[in-house]
C-alpha cells in the first residue's frame, strides 16, 4: 500500500507549517514586543471596530491587523485599515514606546482604548508630514474629520 502523502514537492507542507508556526506564535505572544507584553489571545480583526464601537465612546479592546503607514520621522503612531475606506490611527500610551519605522505591512496585535474623536485640520495635516506626504497631498486636507482612534498600551508585531 502507497502512502497517501508525497513528498516530491514539499513546498505546501512547508507553507503550511510556516502559516501554522506563525499563528501560533501570535497567539503564544512571539514576535517583537513594544510597550506592555501582550499575546494573541483574544484578539480581533481591526475590521470588527467599527461594529463594537457602534453606541460607545470608547472601548478596551485588543485588535489584530496589518500595519498600514507608519510615522517616518521616529515612529510614534501606525495606522490599521479598518476595511472601509478609513484606517484606525494608533498612539502609544504616555508616548513610552514608538515601533520601528519600517514595519509597514506587517502584522500586529495591539491592546489599549478605541476612542471616537474629531482630529483638527491642523493635527491631520501634521500625521500626513510625519507620513512623509508631499506638499501638494497636504494642501488638499480641508476641515476636522470625525474618527477612531487608539491608545495602545503593547504592541507585538509577528511580521
Amino acid at each position: 500500500m502507497k502512502p497517501s502523502i508525497s513528498f516530491k514537492n514539499p513546498l505546501p507542507l512547508f507553507v503550511a507549517s510556516a502559516f501554522m508556526l506563525l499563528s501560533l506564535m501570535a497567539f503564544m505572544g512571539g514576535g517583537k514586543h513594544y510597550g506592555k507584553k501582550i499575546d494573541g489571545k483574544g484578539a480581533v480583526s481591526v475590521t470588527e471596530l467599527p461594529k463594537r464601537m457602534e453606541g460607545a465612546q470608547s472601548l478596551k479592546i485588543k485588535l489584530q491587523g496589518k500595519i498600514g503607514a507608519v510615522c517616518q520621522k521616529k515612529g510614534c503612531w501606525m495606522t490599521m485599515d479598518l476595511g472601509n475606506g478609513q484606517s484606525l490611527r494608533i498612539k502609544f500610551k504616555d508616548y513610552a514606546f514608538f515601533v520601528p519605522l519600517d514595519v509597514a505591512g506587517a502584522t500586529a496585535i495591539v491592546e489599549g482604548v478605541a476612542t471616537k474623536e474629531v482630529v483638527s485640520e491642523a493635527e491631520r495635516k501634521h500625521y500626513m508630514e510625519d507620513a512623509g506626504k508631499s506638499k501638494e497631498e497636504i494642501a488638499k486636507v480641508q476641515g476636522e474629520q470625525s474618527t477612531m482612534t487608539f491608545e495602545a498600551e503593547g504592541v507585538l508585531i509577528t511580521k
